[in-house]
């Protein structure tokens, strides 16, 4: 058996990109209650930054209290789709106060640790990657319109990368009263290295490119830095948020 994974370090960068007004990304962890959460926010005026910050907030507040002593905790995917619907309701209520705000919403990844054992939680198409070993290898799975069309085997990947509907995403926190997210669980090993990162991140770069950006031997920050500087040499054509998260023993 390998040597179990004891701790965990992180780093994350988010920036406005080279097109957008504004950034409508967000990003919170805290590493001494193994919580990592992305979010790519969306909507009118500053919605989507609303929506985004907001999500991060109520996560991270829901799971940060989970290993309190006197807390009970129930298993962690129930305790994440607890977190989840508290920033549905928090981010739909919201919307629902305010006309400005209406329609808003946002993608949200998550990675929640508890030593080796890890959980990957998914709304939209807001990616976590691990890379093991040098082989970077997606974990998530996009809630996009052409993704569920490749992965029904209507569309090639080819036909999905330039189809003019690769936005368009079906399932989003707080645009309507009730989400169901992805919640996948991994063994990690030591030097397993996490990627959370928003869209803004994937369509800039290939899966091959990120592996290689990712497999030299920097400090995280550095690693987050060489990521963005990337994707704005390649366009930068959206908000870019990256989070890295490194098991160790």
């Amino acid at each position: 058996m390998g040597t179990a994974v004891v701790h965990y370090t992180a780093a994350a960068v988010t920036d406005r990109g080279r097109k957008r007004p504004s950034n409508e990304d967000a990003f919170g962890f805290s590493v001494e209650n193994g919580v990592y959460v992305v979010c790519d926010g969306m909507g009118g005026a500053a919605a989507g930054e609303i929506a985004s910050s907001l999500a991060v907030d109520e996560v991270l507040r829901a799971l940060n209290g989970r290993a309190k002593p006197d807390n009970h905790a129930a298993p962690v995917p129930e305790l994440a789709g607890q977190a989840i619907f508290a920033a549905n309701q928090a981010i739909f209520s919201r919307s629902q106060r305010n006309q400005k705000l209406s329609g808003m919403g946002t993608t949200l990844v998550g990675l929640i640790v508890e030593e080796s054992r890890t959980w990957v939680v998914n709304i939209g198409d807001s990616r976590c990657y691990r890379l093991r070993g040098r082989r970077l290898e997606q974990l998530t799975e996009d809630h996009s319109l052409v993704e569920e069309q490749v992965r029904m085997g209507r569309m090639t990947r080819t036909e999905a990368q330039r189809s003019p509907l690769k936005n368009v995403i079906t399932r989003a926190l707080g645009t309507q009263n009730r989400i169901t997210p992805d919640i996948f669980e991994f063994e990690a090993q030591p030097n397993d290295l996490f990627l959370l990162c928003s869209d803004g991140l994937t369509r800039e770069l290939s899966d091959a490119l990120i592996e290689s950006l990712l497999s030299v031997d920097l400090a995280l920050e550095e690693l987050c830095a060489r990521l963005v500087n990337a994707a704005k040499k390649a366009g930068g054509h959206d908000n870019i948020t990256c989070l890295l998260v490194r098991a160790a023993s």
